[in-house]
């Protein structure tokens, strides 16, 4: 279903506070915390940091992809397997931060112009199906809030490891 114009301004507005609440919650691990895991297949405050990185370079190709192109193909992707295969412990942070805010940055003022015609365009994801930029926009919008309140759990585990 459609999204009117109210609510897609709510969700730019959540997309644009993304980075700030990333930050803020990452600024609460204490730094014995940042590269703890929670439990096996679970990723540390660190690493969710990182993901969060890859993730948005991704999301706003992905986004450009659908309102350029003709016919866009989305590649899917195992994040799991990037934090594997890219030892996400060995990436630096800050640079992983900036990049989060770099390309939020940039994609909320190209959010803020778009036209209905614009908001109506789609591609195909590999692993879902029809993808239009409204899809594209609810998965975002949410995407680093998700992160931020895993962050706080991983904090809450940890201190709760340390009883």
């Amino acid at each position: 279903m459609a999204l009117s114009v109210a609510e897609r301004g709510e969700l730019i507005e959540r997309y644009a506070a993304g980075p700030d609440q990333l930050r803020a919650a990452f600024a609460r691990v204490p730094e014995e915390a940042r590269q703890w895991r929670p439990g096996p297949g679970k990723w540390s405050a660190h690493e969710i940091v990182v993901h969060c990185a890859d993730s948005e370079e991704n999301s706003a190709l992905r986004i450009r992809l659908v309102l350029a192109e003709k016919d866009p193909v989305i590649l899917g992707y195992d994040q799991d397997e990037w934090a594997r295969a890219l030892d996400y412990h060995s990436c630096p942070l800050e640079p992983a931060m900036a990049a989060v805010e770099a390309a939020r940055g940039r994609t909320v003022p190209l959010l803020r112009r778009l036209s209905e015609a614009d908001w109506a365009k789609k591609g195909r994801h590999t692993e879902s199906g029809p993808y239009t930029a409204e899809d594209w926009l609810r998965i975002y919008a949410a995407h680093l809030e998700g992160h931020a309140a895993q962050i706080g759990r991983n904090i809450d585990a940890w201190s709760s490891s340390r009883r």
